[in-house]
């Protein structure tokens, strides 16, 4: 990609899996396809859900790590911002514009703080989040050697038992030395509930979140009554947003699978006990994949095995082809069950994946869709950035 972020030059096959222009017919296998259509409807649904509950969205893109997606999610979906989980990744994304980036991760290396208090110079607001008050005054350090400020969150477990403070008056202390720290600002909370993402039913989501807001409204309560206020409250994922939108104590979502949609998340289930994927959110990301041998009448191989896709959230399945079944994989192959013998070598299929998020860091492209044509060609422009 040159510098003026054009595709020239790059070869098929080669450089890139695809062009813009192209017949979806040629696109170079394995790589991961993004549906234009059914990602735009995603978007736009959730900034119009996110609009009637009267909260904010701010995208979490540690789930794609493009540019191209979080600039579509501002533009269809009014997302105020976006989230990132790693100093490089929120580098990236100031780098591309972005101008409201908060890490939703505690940072704790001085070398990785420094590097955060220069992000505000690329002109992005930058929020970073702290359960303890010893990482305050790193923080503020930093931000004073820049002349840069940061906002800071106070994280509350909300049952994940991995971080966050667990009572108020920790909550209030860590406010408080915020506050009073030169560079800093003290701006919120952040209580996302990831434990309750995955739980299938959705009276258990709801239990798991409901508990979370009586915590995190008894926060604010006292934060408010000493005299802090909080301009955010955000956390909610793709499984349970509809609670925290509607608690009337969160002001900001922080979705990030909804856009493209996985497997496992898929398998949640709405109030009326029927898959989310197929009542809420569409398949928009895919691995496309070619069938390579079929020696066995009954066993096919294609191209996509272990180094295209995460599967610790499980396999991932044959889009709309139900007699079909991913089964195994090895490192540059997969599995899959042909019990009618319907492939033959050169098939392409659709797969959609376990885990969205660590399947798209396995690839430098995406390769948008559009009535069976490429219509586009975006970098995975974080990919790798874990430090």
């Amino acid at each position: 990609m040159n510098k003026s972020g054009r595709l020239e030059g790059l070869q098929v096959g080669y450089d890139v899996p695809a062009l813009p222009g192209m017949p979806a017919s040629e696109i170079q296998t394995p790589c991961v396809v993004l549906d234009l259509d059914a990602l735009e409807r995603n978007i736009v649904k959730m900034g119009r859900l996110a609009k009637e509950m009267g909260v904010r969205h701010r995208v979490h893109a540690k789930m794609h790590r493009s540019i191209d997606v979080a600039r579509l999610q501002i533009k269809l979906g009014n997302a105020c911002g976006v989230c990132c989980q790693k100093v490089a990744e929120a580098e990236v994304f100031a780098r591309g514009g972005i101008k409201d980036i908060l890490v939703t991760n505690e940072i704790r290396d001085l070398v990785k703080i420094d590097r955060l208090a220069r992000i505000p110079k690329f002109g992005a607001r930058t929020i970073i989040i702290v359960d303890d008050v010893a990482n305050v005054a790193d923080l503020s350090a930093a931000a004073q050697k820049h002349g840069t400020s940061l906002e800071c969150l106070v994280e509350i477990d909300c049952g994940g038992s991995l971080a966050g403070v667990s009572t108020v008056p920790e909550v209030i202390e860590l406010a408080r030395t915020i506050e009073k720290s030169p560079g800093l600002k003290f701006s919120g909370i952040q209580a996302y509930n990831g434990v309750a993402q995955h739980q299938r039913k959705y009276d258990d989501r709801k239990a798991l979140i409901e508990a979370s807001v009586i915590k995190v409204r008894d926060a604010v309560d006292a934060l408010k009554k000493a005299g802090l206020k909080c301009e955010i409250v955000g956390g909610a994922g793709t499984g349970t947003y509809y609670f925290e939108g509607n608690s009337g104590v969160f002001n900001e979502l922080q979705c990030g699978s909804y856009a493209f949609m996985d497997h496992d998340y898929g398998q949640d289930l709405d109030r009326d006990g029927k898959p989310i994927v197929q009542e809420e959110w569409e398949n928009a990301l895919f691995i496309l994949t070619m069938i390579t041998s079929h020696k066995k009448p009954d066993v096919a191989i294609c191209d996509a095995g272990l180094k295209v896709q995460s599967m610790d959230s499980g396999l991932p399945v044959v889009f709309g082809r139900e007699d079909l079944t991913y089964l195994a994989a090895a490192d540059e192959h997969g599995i899959i069950i042909d019990p009618n013998g319907t492939l033959k070598v050169g098939d392409k299929l659709r797969l959609v994946p376990g885990h969205c998020d660590p399947t798209c860091n396995a690839h430098d492209w995406y390769v948008g869709v559009r009535n069976d044509k490429v219509e586009v060609v975006w970098p995975v422009s974080a990919r790798g950035k874990s430090l």
